[in-house]
């Protein structure tokens, strides 16, 4: 009797010990996916739907069915509203040759208001201030700028403030090549205008 209680003790033991081994493997896949991110340059850009603030529905599948889209993850920071200028350049540069620009701010509805009319922005905007936009484009800084081509593929995934203009500019360049126009050095136009 003992004999057999030994031996179950045993195959328990060994079986419970696959069982680690097999949980241990399934947490690292689990980390390694979680890790592995999927909103890259080359991928298709993620569905993403979100509200104006009148309440209209901008869907990014839709606008980037019918041209390229600028999406920019924002605030109304300091660093965020010196480079703002080049943005606006850069959207009133190519908007008429079919470039869609998004600008979504992570503040209250109130204050993006204000910031909107002080700033005289005319491209699409929306308002995101628990973030959840941020998730959809698995990102955590700010701000973030994704060129999205005509289609829904991700081309170019900017990151960080630049209050000179050059990172607008380089995104300027990717753009006109995307709609086929010469590119516009959006850092001296608003360099111009400030003399």
């Amino acid at each position: 009797m003992k004999r057999m209680l030994l031996a179950a003790l045993a195959v328990t033991l060994v079986a419970s010990q696959g069982c680690s081994d097999s949980l241990v493997a399934a947490d690292k896949k689990a980390e390694a996916k979680k890790a592995e991110k999927t909103i890259v340059v080359g991928a298709q850009a993620p569905n993403f739907i979100i509200k104006d603030s009148s309440g209209k529905q901008i869907d990014l599948k839709k606008l980037s069915a019918k041209g390229p889209v600028l999406v920019r993850l924002t605030c109304g920071c300091s660093g965020c509203d010196k480079e703002l200028a080049y943005f606006q350049e850069l959207h009133k540069a190519y908007k008429g040759k079919g470039l869609t620009s998004l600008a979504v701010f992570r503040e209250p509805d109130k204050k993006v208001e204000n910031y909107v009319k002080q700033k005289k922005l005319t491209m699409l905007y929306a308002v995101d201030s628990k973030g959840s936009s941020w998730k959809v484009f698995d990102t955590t800084k700010m701000p973030t700028n994704f060129l999205i081509e005509k289609g829904g593929r991700i081309i170019s995934i900017a990151q960080g403030c630049d209050p000179t203009g050059l990172l607008a500019t380089k995104l300027s360049e990717k753009v006109a090549k995307l709609v086929d126009a010469d590119a516009v050095n959006v850092q001296k136009e608003v360099q111009a205008k400030k003399k």
